[in-house]
Formats: C-alpha cells, sequence, structure tokens
C-alpha cells in the first residue's frame, strides 16, 4: 500500500481521547485502529504481533539472517487525536503542485500565507489538508502511516540487512497517558524513536518538563442585593488567580527554552469554580519555581479570603528527555546520518511539548522524536506535506540499515 492510500485511511478513523475520562484508553473507539494495525501488521508478516488489554500494539521485523546480534531498536508513534478538535468524519484535501499561496479550505475558512508564513516552503509540493470542519489527524497517523509503510518495505526488500526491529502503537499520548501501561521490557527494544515531530528535519531530544494545576474555589453566594460583605465570588477568585499568574509566561508570549502558565479550562459559578492549566519549562529548577509559585499564588488567596478558599492540586506529568538521552550519542548521531541519506537537514531542537518518548526515556527506553512532515496540529488548520513525509518514511529505513553496520 502507497504511503498516501495507508495514510488516508488511518485519518478515516476517529479516534479521538478524552482527559475527563478514567478509563485506559480513554476511548474505546481508539482500539478499532489500533486492532486494524495489529491485523495489517501480520498480513505484512511481522511476527510476534499482538494487541494488549490496554490498546497496545507491538510487533517485530525480524532480524536479517546473519543480523541477529544487532542493537534491537524501535519506531512508535500514538494513534489517538487531540481533544481539541474533533477528529470525526476526517475529510482530507489533496493539493498537488501547491502554488504556495492562501489555501481555502471551504466558504468561511483560508488559510492564509499571513497567518502561517511557512506555507510558501512548500511550493511544488503535495499538501494533504482539512475541509476547515475537523482536524486532520497528521498528528501522529502520519507517524503511524509512515513506519507501517517502512515495515512493508523492510519486509518485502531482503537487500537491506537490519537487526531486530519493533514497532508500537499507543493511545493517548495527547492527554499525557500514552504509556501509562506501555511495558518496556516486553517492548525488548535497547533504542527507541518516536515518529512525531513536525517539520521536516526536526530531531528532538530536549523537551519540557510538564506539569498539570488545577484550582478549586469555594464561594459564598449571597443574594446580590444584600451581598456587600458577605459574597464570595468563586468566578471573581479565578480571575484573581489568572492576573497573578505573569502574563509574560504565556504560550502566545514565549519561544525557544521559554516556559510558561497556560490556561486551558475555565468554569464554575458563584459559589464555587475551577480553573486548569498546564505548565511548562525545559529548565528543571525554573519549572519547580514555577510550581511553587502556582502554590503561593493559592496560599496568598487562601489568607486573603480564608483557609480552604482555594484548593490546588499539582501533579507532574513528564520530564525532559534530555538528561535520559545524551549519554547515547549514537542513537542522535544514527538519526541524523539517516536523514541527511534521505535529503533532509537534521534540525535539532527542543520540542515545546512532550512525546511518548519523554516518559519512555525515564522508564529506560532512550528515544528521541523524529519528524513526520505534519503541521499545525491541533486545529482545522492542519495539514501534511506528502513529500516530507516520504521523507520521514525514508529516514526510518535508512536507520534501521545503520542500526545494522
Amino acid at each position: 500500500m502507497e504511503l498516501l492510500e495507508r495514510f488516508l485511511k488511518y485519518v478515516g478513523f476517529d479516534t479521538q481521547s478524552d482527559e475527563n475520562s478514567t478509563t485506559f484508553p480513554s476511548t474505546e473507539k481508539q482500539k478499532v485502529l489500533l486492532a486494524c494495525l495489529a491485523e495489517e501488521m501480520k498480513a505484512l508478516g511481522l511476527q510476534e504481533v499482538e494487541m494488549d488489554r490496554y490498546g497496545y500494539v507491538m510487533g517485530t521485523i525480524p532480524a536479517t539472517p546473519g543480523y541477529e546480534d544487532r542493537p534491537v531498536i524501535g519506531f512508535i508513534s500514538h494513534v489517538d487525536t487531540s481533544p481539541d478538535m474533533s477528529g470525526k468524519d476526517v475529510k482530507p484535501q489533496i493539493i498537488e503542485h501547491y502554488d504556495g499561496g492562501d489555501i481555502r479550505l471551504n466558504d468561511a475558512v483560508t488559510m492564509t500565507v499571513a497567518e502561517f508564513p511557512e506555507l510558501p516552503l512548500f511550493k511544488g509540493q503535495t499538501l494533504i489538508a482539512t475541509d476547515g470542519t475537523t482536524l486532520l489527524g497528521a498528528d501522529d497517523k502520519a507517524g503511524v502511516a509512515e513506519i507501517m509503510t517502512a515495515a512493508e518495505y523492510l519486509m518485502s526488500h531482503p537487500e537491506v540487512k537490519h537487526g531486530k526491529i519493533r514497532i508500537g502503537f499507543t493511545p493517548d499520548e495527547e492527554i499525557g497517558r500514552g504509556v501509562d501501561y506501555f511495558d518496556v521490557t516486553r517492548f525488548g527494544a535497547q533504542y527507541a524513536y518516536t515518529v512525531d515531530g513536525g517539520y521536516e528535519g526536526e530531531l528532538e531530544y530536549e523537551n519540557f518538563n510538564a506539569a498539570s494545576a488545577r484550582f478549586e474555589v469555594q464561594g459564598k453566594n449571597i443574594h446580590p442585593g444584600s451581598a456587600k460583605d458577605k459574597m464570595l465570588n468563586a468566578l471573581q477568585v479565578v480571575c484573581e488567580i489568572n492576573a497573578m499568574l505573569p502574563p509574560v509566561q504565556r504560550p502566545e508570549h514565549t519561544e525557544g527554552y521559554e516556559g510558561f502558565y497556560h490556561l486551558v479550562g475555565i468554569g464554575g459559578s458563584v459559589e464555587a469554580a475551577e480553573s486548569s492549566y498546564i505548565i511548562r519549562d525545559h529548565d528543571r529548577a525554573k519549572f519547580e519555581r514555577k510550581k511553587a509559585f502556582a502554590q503561593e499564588v493559592a496560599d496568598f488567596l487562601n489568607r486573603k479570603y480564608g483557609e480552604g478558599t482555594v484548593k490546588l492540586t499539582l501533579k507532574d506529568q513528564y520530564y525532559n528527555m534530555r538528561e535520559m538521552v545524551e549519554p547515547h550519542p549514537q542513537v542522535i548521531a544514527k538519526a541524523e546520518q539517516a536523514m541527511r541519506m534521505a535529503g533532509v537537514e537534521p534540525l535539532v531542537k527542543p520540542i515545546r511539548g512532550g512525546t511518548d518518548g519523554s516518559r519512555l526515556s525515564y522508564m529506560g527506553l532512550p528515544c528521541p522524536n523524529l519528524f513526520t512532515g505534519g503541521m499545525n496540529f491541533h486545529g482545522k488548520y492542519e495539514y501534511a506535506s506528502l513529500d516530507t513525509m516520504k521523507k520521514a518514511m525514508q529516514t526510518i529505513i535508512n536507520l534501521a540499515g545503520l542500526w545494522a553496520e
């Protein structure tokens, strides 16, 4: 199956995860695609194919005879799409020989060069875009399609010598739970790569330290006609919390290694309200200070309005993988070499986010992240370059051979 055909097939599955769910995976519909992938792997001749009760799918491309002693490497992608926008009934648009200008998604939505100045860089390429009503799902079905198409190539081209290769597909990455039950020992790889990046050449082995923060505010609802010196409006306190967190440290004002507080949810009533944030920073010390400051805000408001007014729940989600990957420089060096062999100049940069690989690295599996060719993830302006996707697939094939040398 060609890469484009495979990608279009996968984006036809609605695999949106649900951060409010208490099950794993968070939505059963993710298992539909995962089961399909397991069957496809078997049909391609992969060995040790299994889907466990959590939905994790693993399979093996067996080593070329005589190369069984080479390091076992893995390639991993997630199947879920973001809760930020619907991934149901995705209607991809194929734009061949893109002219470098604005892209009309539908009568009401146009992706403009003014808003997305990187678009002209893709002039002449084949782009896959949305119809402006859903996300596309390139995050991370582009990675899934690239891994599967590379696997098909390796299974049918014995001239590419390689060691044992493990493939893994996970649910719930978008809600930070992607490897909660991932069995690193069972996966059995010494090194792995998540294929979950964006722009051509991206090679990432630094990511944010990440935590969630939830402020719960208990107010006191009194009829507004007699509320003087009695009412405590929980909604106003939630607004006060947001005002106390540094505005300059919001995502829209930061870049590169700069961290942030990001308000992701707010709601409630006069009587009770809450707000949710994600806290991010590449530097561990700054990350810890950000969490400590959030606690100081809660403590200050409790002193101001009375103990028990504000409850803060902080939960660490993942940490910067750099310290786990840097002791294994060959993992990065081979990725850079594989990219150059595919005609791609490596673009080493920090992830302003996280991947399954960040947690896997702390679980004993060094796991940097490779590009997929997807752009503008999580929304209606998401698109992917087929040209770059093909280079990502070739990078995977090249890595298979390089680890056998």
